[in-house]
């Protein structure tokens, strides 16, 4: 689950999940949802994989964040669902949305950047908590 929060001029994003595979899968929703308002109507034409090795969550989630932000900014790629793997400081992940189209996808914010400021990844008693800020 992800939760949208208010930030300056920037937007945070509050994300639970019970596993912290589930937090980095729902990170990524809760970015895309920032950038398309109809992510739901997003379709399954493309796959992406992505690896990264980092041994500090938090720095593995903005790496995990940027590199998304990177391949839609690049190949004008919206993602709406996230298969993610972690096995200690490996994330192996498979992605899957497709081109932009104007016509039909309502595009909301335009992100330009993932933050350190005020990231952070912790264990709950539920499972896991992230918060990351998005400068728009």
């Amino acid at each position: 689950m992800y939760e949208v929060f208010e930030h300056t001029a920037d937007i945070g994003l509050r994300i639970t999940a019970p596993d912290l595979a589930g937090l980095f899968a729902e990170a990524a929703r809760g970015l895309f949802s920032l950038i398309v308002e109809n992510l739901e109507d997003v379709r399954d034409r493309e796959r992406v994989r992505i690896e990264l090795e980092e041994q500090d969550p938090p720095l593995l989630l903005l790496d995990w964040l940027r590199e998304l932000l990177f391949r839609m900014d690049r190949d004008h790629l919206l993602l709406a669902r996230f298969e993610v793997k972690l096995e200690g400081a490996r994330l192996e992940a498979e992605a899957s949305g497709e081109r932009i189209d104007p016509e039909r996808h309502r595009l909301d914010h335009e992100v330009k950047a993932i933050t350190y400021h005020g990231l952070k990844v912790e264990r709950t008693e539920g499972g896991w908590l992230a918060e990351v800020i998005v400068d728009i």
